[in-house]
Order: C-alpha cells, then sequence, then structure tokens
C-alpha cells in the first residue's frame, strides 16, 4: 500500500505520494463507463490512495458525477476529494465565471453531481485571462468558505507556474496543483514557484508528471502536453530513459518519484482509464529508486523543452 505519513497541506491530513485525477473519467481521451470508473476506484482504493480530484470541466461535469457514484461506498472520513471553481456548466458548455456568487453557484452544482454534502478542496481552475477577478472576488469567496467551515483548502488549479507565484505572493493559499510544470520534461516551476511555496507554506501537488504519455512511454508518436512530441522532445525523453535503463530503473518510476524530490511538493495527482493503469502507477512510485540516478537525470532535465 501506498505510504500515508506526508500532510497534505499544512495541518491537512496525511495521505500517500500517489494521488488519482480524474479528468480520464470525463472522457479525456474516450468515454468511461460508471463501471470502469468505479473498477479505477476500487483498485486506487486498495493501493493506499486516498486523494481523488475532479472538476466540472472534464466531461462537463461527467468526471464529478462518475467519480461521486464510485466514491459514495468509500469511507468519507478517510478520503479526501477536491473540485474545481470558476467555470460553471450552462446548457452543458463551461462558461467563466469568477464572481463570489459564480464560485458559490459551481461549488453547489459539483456537490450535486458528486451527490456529496461536502468537498475538502476547492481550487480555482485556470484563473489565467481572469486573474485580478479571481483574486478580488473569487478568492475572497473561497477564503469566507474556509472560515465557515464548508470546505478544509483553497487553492489553484493550473497548467503554468507564473499565475500561481502571482497569486501565492498576494492571497493566502493552502494548495497550488501544477500541471506537467514539474516533470523531467519540464522543471520550469522550480524557479520560482517551488521556492515561493516552500517559503509560503503553500503545498504542492504535482499533477501530469508523465507530461501526457511521453515520459510513460517514449515511442514514435508519444504525446507531450496532449499532442504528438517534437523531434527534439521525444530524444530528450529517450535520452532519459536510457539513463534509467543503465541504472536498471523504468522510466516512468523515475517520472513519478522526481517531483517529490523538492521538499515544497506533497503529493504526485496521475489519471488512470484501467485498473492496470493505477496498479503499474502504484508499483512505480513505491519501487526503489537509486539516489544517484537524480544526479545523472538533472542535466538532460534541466534543459528547456
Amino acid at each position: 500500500m501506498s505510504d500515508a505519513g506526508s500532510e497534505l497541506w499544512r495541518g491537512g491530513p496525511a495521505v500517500g505520494r500517489l494521488a488519482l485525477g480524474g479528468a480520464p473519467f470525463g472522457g479525456l481521451y474516450e468515454s468511461m463507463s460508471g463501471e470502469q470508473v468505479a473498477a479505477v476506484v476500487d483498485t486506487a482504493w486498495t493501493a493506499g490512495v486516498r486523494y481523488f480530484d475532479t472538476a466540472p470541466r472534464y466531461g462537463n461535469g461527467v468526471s464529478e458525477t462518475l467519480i461521486g457514484n464510485a466514491l459514495r461506498s468509500k469511507p468519507r472520513a478517510e478520503l479526501v476529494l477536491s473540485t474545481k471553481v470558476g467555470w460553471q456548466l450552462t446548457d452543458g458548455t463551461p462558461v467563466a465565471d469568477f464572481t463570489a456568487d459564480g464560485i458559490r453557484r459551481s461549488l453547489d452544482q459539483s456537490l450535486q453531481r458528486l451527490g456529496l454534502d461536502r468537498v475538502d478542496i476547492v481550487y480555482l481552475h485556470d484563473p489565467d485571462e481572469y486573474r485580478a477577478q479571481a483574486l478580488d472576488e473569487a478568492y475572497p469567496a473561497l477564503r469566507a468558505l474556509r472560515e465557515e467551515g464548508v470546505v478544509r483548502a483553497i487553492g489553484l488549479g493550473v497548467n503554468w507556474p507564473a499565475l500561481p507565484a502571482w497569486f501565492v505572493q498576494r492571497a493566502d493559499l493552502d494548495l497550488v496543483l501544477l500541471a506537467g510544470r514539474y516533470t523531467l520534461l519540464d522543471r520550469s516551476a522550480e524557479e520560482e514557484l517551488l521556492p515561493l511555496c516552500l517559503e509560503r507554506g503553500v503545498a504542492v501537488v504535482a499533477a501530469a508528471v508523465f507530461n501526457s504519455g511521453i515520459l510513460a512511454d517514449p515511442s514514435p508518436g508519444a504525446r507531450f502536453d496532449y499532442r504528438p512530441a517534437a523531434p527534439e522532445v521525444l530524444a530528450r525523453a529517450q535520452r532519459l530513459q536510457a539513463i534509467c535503463q543503465r541504472f536498471e530503473t523504468e522510466l516512468p518510476a523515475a517520472a513519478l518519484q522526481f517531483p517529490l524530490q523538492h521538499p515544497a511538493v506533497t503529493t504526485v495527482l496521475v489519471g488512470a482509464a484501467t485498473p492496470a493503469e493505477i496498479t503499474a502507477n502504484s508499483y512505480w512510485m513505491n519501487k526503489p529508486v537509486p539516489p544517484t540516478l537524480w544526479a545523472e537525470l538533472a542535466a538532460v532535465s534541466a534543459l528547456r523543452t
């Protein structure tokens, strides 16, 4: 089972190093049935996963509905669940709304889809073009929800490090969920965001650590950031794989465990569409990696993509 000794955020519950993301449940690459999602969640639970994340934008509410159904049989006190606000579903279409009223409406809608009375964490979801409104209106609404005890923690869920660095300097956040920007192929978060989060006591959840699959299997045709990888990116991933092989370590194991080498990162969140993927991720996360491997990977992983 996955270890459960690290606080997810300062003063928060202890969770393991591996968390489950719900983007695939919303049909990221192909649609999934309720039975398929339940099988993935059950396998993750057996592997010790206790933190689960979803969002209204994942399949226009489908992910929330399916993950809510799958978690209903689990002891609520033993799990941590997060969702996101800032994009409401209007007639099935995501519409940006970072107003205070919009934040509360979005959370209410999410709770209805989840079929639960509360979530533990709420993230502002991709407020890139709405940063001023997110700070002036959405953030105070989340802060009030935290003070009222409606949610336990608040944060920002984003794809690029500059915005959360700006936000952390101006707001009292518990967490930042960052996708794809602290990986063996893209370490841009370590320049400003990670040191800042460490200084301010803001936990970082590292997501998309395979960069859309290329760090799980750097074969020709592999995706990087949801599109076919450029030849130079594929070549870098293959160099990383060759170094891992010299240390008798699989590249996915190094990719999963790499973010946890930074003290600001408290858990790694990955999606899964099948029970086999969860089983593999749990195996890779818990497989010992030679400490000397990180130094060997550093020169290649520090290159700019």
